[in-house]
């Protein structure tokens, strides 16, 4: 089928409002970079942070060909296969994590802009150490998402920072002349005797969120060796159980790229490295079912800058199919979201072990 913007799958499997597989922040992207893509050679463009494939595959059907690609998302990369498949574009690209190898030699980046400034500082740097010296990033985003701080980002590895106008609430931003590249570094810190490390956009950074606290504070010995850190984020939970537990093994699991990589560095840095297995998964997709009997979770509520109350329940009932009867899953909610109800039908019964002022950790039995 030909390439149609308007035939780009969002992702199905979420609830939730509807969401655009392309907005004015892509199409602005690919209307100001129309020339500097003309004439480019095949992998001399980049694209990072494309949500569905509009960057990539617009790209494509204007003619560029071995496209390099990094998205933080495993959803976002399986809806850019499933889009690329439909217009008949899946050899023009290569999905990569975010790494030397994705940039090196680029001429053109296009940059869906992350909300995270850390997260924009370890990309342009990476751009600037690895790609070529005449390379040209065309960063694009939501206006109400952007702030003047990140074009202060960006000129500390680039000469030039140039504005555009705005577009139906959008704007680009374009830098030139590239300068003082570094690779990323997580961000370290030690708190209550577990030692964290973070890339920039990792939830909660290099710190414990005060859900995760609340968690840790309450989380019991699981009762074999195996235990799950689902939606793992920096590690921190797998980290701590596998410290206080040396006879446990934990499977740390996220579907973000940078999560995955600062939970790898979190667990190296406490020295269970060998004990705490992290991988990239959508939810526990790849895990057989009653083959846990530990869970512990930390559901993430947004999606993007949205708030999404679907994220969760789903986590819950693929934890349910995971679990052994009898198994246990852990969660700690932010009590306005009032998860119990979906917690007892999807899992089984549900207690309050502890309570804040913003917080609530269960124990959800698997029925």
């Amino acid at each position: 089928m030909p390439f149609s913007f308007d035939a780009l799958r969002r992702r199905p499997d979420l609830e939730g409002p509807e969401q655009a597989a392309v907005d004015a922040a892509d199409r602005l992207i690919l209307d100001e970079s129309v020339s500097l893509r003309d004439g480019l050679a095949p992998g001399e463009l980049v694209v990072i942070g494309d949500a569905f494939g509009a960057l990539t595959l617009g790209s494509a059907d204007a003619g560029a060909r071995g496209i390099r690609v990094h998205q933080d998302e495993l959803l976002g990369e399986e809806a850019l296969a499933a889009n690329a498949a439909d217009a008949g574009l899946g050899d023009v690209y290569r999905s990569h994590p975010l790494d030397a190898d994705l940039v090196r030699g680029a001429r053109v980046v296009l940059l869906r802009l992350p909300r995270s400034l850390r997260a924009l500082a370890d990309i342009a740097g990476l751009i600037a150490r690895y790609a070529a010296p005449d390379v040209v990033v065309v960063a694009g985003g939501r206006v109400k998402h952007m702030s003047l701080s990140m074009n202060d980002v960006l000129r500390e590895r680039f000469e030039r920072v140039d504005v555009t106008h705005a577009r139906q609430k959008s704007r680009v931003l374009i830098a030139r002349g590239p300068h003082d590249g570094v690779d990323p570094e997580p961000e370290a810190a030690e708190i209550d005797g577990i030692r964290i490390r973070a890339f920039g956009g990792a939830f909660a950074g290099a710190s414990i969120d005060i859900g995760t606290r609340l968690l840790l504070a309450h989380l019991p010995e699981p009762k074999d060796d195996r235990a799950i850190d689902l939606a793992c984020g920096t590690g921190v939970v797998a980290a701590a159980l596998a410290v206080r537990h040396p006879f446990l093994h934990v499977l740390a699991c996220d579907q973000s790229a940078v999560a995955v990589a600062s939970a790898r560095e979190t667990a190296a840095a406490n020295g269970v490295a060998d004990r705490v297995e992290v991988v990239r998964d959508d939810v526990l997709r790849t895990r057989a079912d009653a083959s846990a009997s530990f869970v512990a979770l930390n559901p993430p509520f947004h999606e993007g800058a949205a708030v999404n109350e679907g994220l969760a329940p789903r986590m819950f009932a693929d934890a349910a199919r995971v679990l052994q009867p009898g198994g246990e899953l852990w969660t700690v909610w932010n009590s306005a979201l009032r998860y119990r109800p979906a917690l007892e039908r999807l899992v089984g019964p549900t207690r309050q072990v502890a309570r804040d002022r913003k917080f609530t950790v269960t124990v959800s039995t698997k029925r």
